[in-house]
């Protein structure tokens, strides 16, 4: 079988993560995430761009996590993912104050608490 499996290449990342190989992991997670999203599969897509996210934000790669971070969060939030949308913000905004970009991190938390007061009222 010549195509790749999606759920294969997330598998090998997560024991690369769990095993603190972040940099072969995040590549690996990127490679998920981009299938994940050709197959029409957004929540997976997601999080494992989220997960690339994780391992630059721990190998202090703070741009590059943001990168993933808001990618996550924008499939998140295209397919009403809105709870884990947050939470790619919110690991989003935490680089942005590892970096002293004080402007996105305000941005960040207006859009931030807006959106948690939006779900709040929305059950």
């Amino acid at each position: 079988m010549s195509e790749k499996d999606p759920i294969e290449i997330q598998r090998d990342a997560n024991a690369l993560y769990d095993s603190g190989k972040y940099e072969e992991a995040s590549q690996k997670f990127v490679e998920a995430a981009n299938l994940y999203k050709k197959l029409g599969n957004f929540f997976d897509s997601s999080y494992a761009f989220y997960k690339a996210g994780e391992c630059q934000f721990f190998m202090k790669e703070y741009e590059k996590a943001i990168e993933y971070f808001e990618k996550s969060a924008e499939l998140a939030f295209e397919k009403s993912f809105d709870r884990f949308g947050v939470s790619a913000l919110e690991y989003a905004r935490d680089c942005y104050r590892q970096i002293n970009d004080t402007e996105k991190v305000e941005e960040l938390e207006k859009k931030i608490k807006e959106l948690k007061e939006k779900l709040s009222t929305a059950f």
